[in-house]
């Protein structure tokens, strides 16, 4: 787990499995914008930091990302030689991480980065984690996933509602925002490594008492994404009904 650096506003962390043909781009994207932040505010609150996770790619994704993160002193490339999955590596990078607040975004920026500015209002409001939604009235769809994914996301949010957690109309949206200590605490607990993670760290959040958000944001859907969908739909529901077990006997008192 990374020190806490009091200098460091705000770390960006992305996961990234064989992603070098569209990771250089995101990531520039994402330094635009938080260098423009800076240049707009005076300060942008402080300065930044980028965490990619190489999730075992076997392309040039590390190779990429080192390439478009030089310059940046504090920005750094985690490169793990086993594909471990998205959890995996989201956990890794936010423990990683040192910034009083610390995003997860997808490598593919299907919530643009500009989308940023509502979640740190969401903290500004006093929350402990926002997180974008794509299911909330005012979200922009600017284009949408295919029709038989699309139906498996609605069934799956149907059982995670039903079995696991209710209040969140969209759980998966790749794109939210932390307090470090609320980073800190919830995933050091998180267990699970695939794409069902996220309903853990919700379900983690939840029981733990803190303060969560919900902002509806723009998305818009990529049509490289890496997602399988039917033997990824089966992964995540067997992951999904583990959750209560794997936390059934843990003491939900937060770090202090």
């Amino acid at each position: 787990m990374a020190g806490s650096d009091e200098s460091v506003f705000l770390s960006v962390v992305v996961p990234a499995y064989n992603e070098d043909a569209r990771l250089g781009p995101t990531l520039r994207t994402i330094r635009a914008h938080l260098e423009s932040r800076i240049n707009a505010a005076g300060t942008g609150n402080g300065p930044t930091e980028i965490i990619v996770v190489d999730d075992g790619s076997t392309d040039r994704t590390g190779a990429v990302a080192a390439e478009a993160l030089r310059g940046r002193p504090r920005d750094r490339v985690l490169r793990r030689g086993k594909n471990r999955g998205k959890g995996f590596s989201v956990k890794e990078g936010m423990l990683a991480a040192a910034g009083r607040l610390i995003l997860f975004t997808d490598a593919d920026l299907s919530t643009p980065i500009t989308e940023l500015e509502k979640l740190l209002a969401g903290i500004r409001d006093g929350h402990d984690i926002v997180i974008g939604s794509r299911a909330l009235p005012g979200a922009e769809i600017r284009r949408r996933q295919r029709v038989l994914r699309e139906r498996m996301g609605k069934t799956f949010n149907l059982f995670v509602r039903g079995w696991v957690l209710k209040g969140f109309p969209d759980t998966q949206c790749g794109f939210k925002l932390f307090r470090r200590e609320a980073a800190r605490d919830i995933f050091s607990r998180v267990r699970l490594d695939g794409f069902s993670f996220d309903v853990e760290v919700l379900f983690l959040a939840r029981r733990l008492g803190y303060s969560i958000g919900q902002v509806p944001v723009v998305w818009i859907n990529s049509p490289e994404s890496k997602v399988r969908i039917v033997a990824s739909s089966v992964s995540m529901l067997r992951d999904l009904f583990r959750i209560r077990r794997l936390h059934r006997n843990a003491g939900f008192r937060r770090s202090s």
